[in-house]
């Protein structure tokens, strides 16, 4: 018998029915299969299903030899579903404008294991940040946006995405609203960052609009990119408190740190498999321990 230490992940999500769960443990357990991890949850609201299973195959089986014999389960659920190993990286590409305080935590973060990705290249419509990515043997691609070339400035990107085999685009604080078609393209595959202070602080510095108004939380949320701006299914959000002893300088660096953590946290779980799109919303898994193991302390 052939043992493998590799951890496969099995993504699922299908319409509520009975026997789901029982069928989809049936079949890893006839297939030499030992779960190591299983987090499901039946949306009620929704009416559909959503499980994440974490296994080793015991027979040395590959992952396109278990694709093949669950596709009996495909057809019976209407399944949408996924099996990868936990192993490979994805590909990400990054996208920034002039705030590169997610940028470099994300740098830090890949470099040091931290973070389980393949940057496979930056873009931004500045120059600011050339060096310090060029500096990590990342491309670094700078485009210009203006209402003129606009089109052929989002193109270009996509071709970028394309002939990386980017499976996600991070906008790492990029200041530039991407068309319906884009969104549309990339539907479930871009993450946004920004601040929690919508709408009540809109333009180009709500954190001094907060301190004006002596707010007492600052927050950050990332989210799926939509058509609808800034209104995406959420995945990830956190908040820190704050007194009215701290300037609104103090506002900008706390609020720049919660972001930070904020979409690192959410590309964690969505390159681990760990998000679901269930309509306007999400459901996101815990971590599993084994997540970690394999990865640095950032």
């Amino acid at each position: 018998m052939t043992t493998t230490n590799t951890n496969y992940v099995l993504r699922v999500a299908c319409p509520s029915i009975r026997g789901v769960t029982a069928d989809i443990t049936a079949y890893l357990s006839g297939r030499g299969c030992n779960i190591r991890d299983s987090a499901q949850f039946d949306d009620e609201s929704t009416r559909h299903y959503f499980m994440r299973i974490t296994f080793r195959s015991e027979e040395g089986l590959t992952l396109e030899d278990l694709r093949e014999g669950f596709q009996p389960l495909v057809e019976k659920y209407r399944m949408e579903h996924e099996f990868f190993d936990e192993r490979a990286k994805r590909k990400v590409i990054l996208m920034v404008s002039r705030f590169g305080h997610c940028l470099n935590d994300l740098l830090y973060r890949w470099g040091v294991g931290a973070l389980p990705i393949d940057i496979v290249g930056v873009i931004s419509n500045h120059l600011d940040f050339q060096k310090v990515v060029e500096s990590h043997n990342i491309p670094y691609h700078c485009i210009k946006v203006t209402p003129e070339n606009k089109v052929q400035a989002e193109a270009e990107q996509m071709r970028i995405v394309r002939e990386t085999g980017a499976e996600l685009i991070v906008l790492a604080r990029y200041m530039q609203i991407l068309s319906d078609e884009m969104c549309r393209q990339m539907s479930g595959r871009i993450i946004n960052i920004h601040h929690s202070f919508l709408p009540s602080f809109k333009g180009g510095s709500p954190y001094k609009q907060a301190f004006d108004r002596g707010v007492k939380l600052i927050g950050a949320t990332s989210h799926f990119v939509t058509a609808d701006l800034d209104e995406g299914p959420i995945i990830e959000q956190d908040i820190v408190r704050i007194t009215h002893a701290q300037s609104a300088e103090d506002y900008v660096s706390l609020g720049r740190d919660v972001e930070s953590q904020v979409l690192s946290r959410a590309i964690h779980a969505y390159v681990h498999g760990r998000v679901f799109l269930n309509e306007s919303k999400t459901i996101v898994f815990p971590a599993s321990p084994d997540s970690y193991k394999s990865e640095a302390v950032g």
